[in-house]
């Protein structure tokens, strides 16, 4: 049977490390931006706007959203499944725009607001008043309190880990930019102690969006952080080139400190921790659960939303080519971003949404615990497309891909497996919920 190739493209763009690459200049760049034309809007990420209503999940209809990403599309090669029953109760409420949680060893979560607070939710769904301790957070446009990750150590060393958006100040004054510090949640919940950054990205930029800023911590002590391509025209290019930290994934130790093994480490031109490039806004970011492998999911454009195994050394290529296109550009025959939807040295995404985008954000890969059905499937939330996608594997081939929770009508904003095996999802919105997920 053949994969559709939106499924299973089988065109490669791995990565070269070609000195054409690591040389290119800002000049160059900005020129191949002017050729692909198209102006800025305000991104999916959720922010209505005329040119790009499709993503802000408003219009078109939710069910004309997923007719047009999912594989009920016609012309596809692969009939879905027929919609699973999965189980939906609610464990919480009252949390302002969640946007990510994290399970402690005793089944409480650590939830982040994006307005800048972070909360401890009991198992019986109570929130407790806000931690105490945390840094001074830009929250306008998309800024705000991002991802939450409790070390693997939790249970002697109380650390957590997060991800935010941040203020510069002196000559960054006025620009803005994602930051991940580290700290030690009190005994009693309630305060961060000795908060220390780790991770700024750079160079700040003047505006707010397209920040990135989910964290995923490994064995070996080893922290992946995603950063954006910070949106506009004339900085998304920058994700092309190693010294600057748009539109990236970081690999650290946990104390900050770059690897000697990462792909770049002996590129004096790139950035400290450099694993891979290429990336517009990755918002979903896990390991497999079996390979170990770092997967992303990544926002595009107008269409363009990506599945990635993004191993080290990788170029994305991101905005050399795409899958979508610009906003406001007609959506059944506009010109791919780049002008190409591929090219030599860069690689394909595994899976990608188009002609409408679902703005993909959080991810999971089920480790098959407590739900041995969905052992090794990938759930994706979505904020545009206002679902819970579940996408079957075989090996590193999309077998089908359906969307779940529809009926709900909400933007997911992150999903994570609990040590029940269930799934736990976060809804955005100022009167957020937690919900629990089973089949």
């Amino acid at each position: 049977m053949r994969i559709p190739t939106h499924l299973n493209p089988s065109a490669a763009r791995r990565p070269t490390g070609s000195a054409w690459l690591q040389g290119l200049s800002l000049l160059a760049v900005a020129t191949l931006l002017a050729a692909c034309g198209g102006g800025e809007v305000a991104d999916a990420d959720g922010r209505a706007s005329p040119l790009a209503a499709t993503r802000a999940g408003e219009t078109p209809s939710v069910a004309a959203t997923v007719a047009a990403t999912s594989d009920a599309t016609p012309g596809l090669d692969i009939a879905p499944p027929a919609t699973p029953q999965v189980s939906v109760s609610t464990v919480a409420t009252g949390l302002a725009n969640p946007w990510s949680l994290a399970f402690m060893p005793d089944g409480r979560m650590l939830v982040t607001e994006k307005i800048g607070r972070l909360r401890i939710v009991a198992t019986n769904g109570a929130l407790s008043a806000p931690i105490t301790g945390l840094p001074a957070i830009f929250t306008s446009g998309q800024g705000g309190l991002f991802d939450v990750a409790v070390a693997l150590d939790f249970a002697t060393s109380r650390r957590i880990f997060l991800a935010y958006a941040e203020s510069g100040t002196g000559a960054d004054a006025g620009r803005q930019g994602l930051a991940v510090g580290t700290a030690l949640l009190s005994a009693d919940g309630s305060a961060l102690q000795n908060w220390r950054v780790i991770f700024r990205q750079t160079p700040k930029v003047n505006n707010g969006n397209h920040f990135g800023g989910r964290l995923v911590l490994a064995p070996g002590s080893l922290i992946y952080i995603t950063t954006g391509d910070r949106f506009s025209a004339s900085e998304r290019g920058n994700a092309q080139l190693v010294n600057f930290g748009h539109g990236k994934v970081f690999r650290l130790a946990i104390t900050g400190s770059p690897l000697r093994n990462n792909p770049f480490a002996f590129n004096r031109s790139a950035q400290p921790g450099l694993w891979s490039l290429g990336h517009r806004n990755m918002q979903g970011a896990a390991l497999h659960p079996v390979t170990g492998e770092l997967w992303t999911t990544e926002h595009g454009p107008q269409g363009g939303d990506e599945l990635n195994r993004t191993l080290g050394g990788q170029n994305f290529g991101w905005p050399l080519v795409s899958f979508g296109c610009e906003y406001g550009a007609p959506v059944a025959t506009c010109t791919p971003v780049g002008g190409a939807t591929s090219g030599p040295g860069f690689t394909q995404p595994v899976s990608y949404w188009v002609p409408i985008s679902i703005a993909p954000s959080g991810l999971a890969i089920h480790s098959g615990n407590g739900a041995p059905q969905w052992r090794g499937d990938f759930f994706m939330g979505a904020l545009a497309g206002r679902a819970l996608w579940q996408v079957k594997m075989n090996g590193k081939e999309v077998v089908s891909r359906t969307p779940l929770l529809t009926e709900l009508n909400e933007r997911i904003r992150d999903v994570r497996e609990g040590p029940d095996g269930m799934l736990y999802v976060l809804t955005d919105s100022s009167a957020g919920r937690i919900l629990r997920v089973s089949p």
